[in-house]
């Protein structure tokens, strides 16, 4: 791969945060329950994205909002990962601190996410041209929540500037912000199961059911979606056909970025020229290898080629 012919990818990551990951024996209510293992990571899912496309070797920029001490420690535990590539915006406030619980017995995981700083709207106004000044034709990636200050249309807003200066929309949402964003056409989408059945308000319990309301809504006018089904893999529906990839076995530490990592995958195959089965294979590749992970550690570069083989597609014909 040519690194300089590969098309620029930006991310927006509005929301980061410091991810600490406990492993404890198990959680006993009311009762002090002391870790087993502590760890920090840098997170969001903005800089999961970017620091997955690092990792793959993709041209990448990441425009961030980072506040307050625990923004700084973010930046520690970033380091170099994102080198000049990382465009920082300073608000007011603290970078959120979320807590992921990994229980062993019965093997549990529990999230807490916080909502972060307010962004005012001349910084996120900022952000915006950062974004779109940096992304020209390529390929511009709106994931994670949106912390206070950031309206539920924004992404769609984005999007549709991106669409009109030639660039492709990547957009992974849920709730009233993807409702927003839909009508925007994205390039590409990205949704787990649950999402797709809060959107479709139906139950899809079937592979089969998971692709036809995908195909439902690629055929609103969005180029391809994706839908990840944790250990059952994920779907991928384009104009041509809809795939589904089986994802390898895994011994799975922690899901916490495997969805990150997964649209990193699709888009940076994307950005390569590769074709919708391709681009389902690295995706699935990228997320499965960061399930075997603790935390929110993210796949090394070196895992990539050795899954590849391990990952079965198949044509579905809906």
């Amino acid at each position: 791969m040519n690194a300089n012919r590969d098309p620029e990818i930006v991310v927006m990551a509005l929301n980061p945060a410091v991810d600490i990951s406990y492993e404890v024996a198990q959680l006993v209510a009311d009762t002090k329950v002391r870790a087993e293992s502590t760890r920090y990571y840098p997170g969001g899912n903005g800089i999961n994205v970017a620091r997955s496309l690092a990792e793959l070797s993709m041209p990448f920029r990441c425009c961030s909002a980072v506040g307050g001490e625990s923004g700084d420690l973010l930046l520690r535990l970033l380091g170099d990962e994102l080198g000049e590539n990382h465009t920082i915006f300073r608000v007011e406030g603290e970078t959120r601190v979320n807590a992921t619980l990994l229980q062993k017995s019965p093997p549990t995981q529990y999230e807490v996410d916080s909502c972060g700083p307010e962004i005012p709207p001349a910084t996120l106004d900022e952000m915006d041209r950062c974004f779109l000044s940096s992304c020209g034709s390529g390929y511009g990636v709106l994931t994670g929540s949106n912390p206070p200050g950031v309206p539920d249309d924004h992404r769609r807003r984005l999007a549709e500037q991106l669409s009109g200066q030639g660039g492709r929309a990547v957009v992974d949402a849920y709730g009233p912000v993807l409702q927003e964003a839909l009508q925007a056409q994205p390039y590409l989408l990205r949704l787990n199961r649950y999402v797709l059945e809060m959107t479709t308000m139906r139950r899809l319990d079937s592979i089969e059911t998971v692709a036809v309301a995908a195909r439902e809504l690629q055929q609103r006018g969005i180029e391809i979606v994706c839908i990840s089904l944790g250990p059952d893999g994920a779907i991928l529906a384009e104009a041509g056909n809809s795939y589904h990839g089986q994802a390898p076995r895994m011994h799975v530490q922690s899901t916490v970025g495997c969805g990150d990592a997964l649209l990193a995958g699709l888009v940076t195959a994307s950005a390569r020229g590769e074709d919708a089965q391709a681009m389902l294979r690295l995706g699935l590749v990228c997320g499965s290898a960061t399930a075997a992970h603790p935390g929110t550690a993210l796949f090394s570069y070196d895992e990539i080629e050795s899954l590849s083989a391990r990952v079965q597609v198949s044509t579905l014909d809906i």
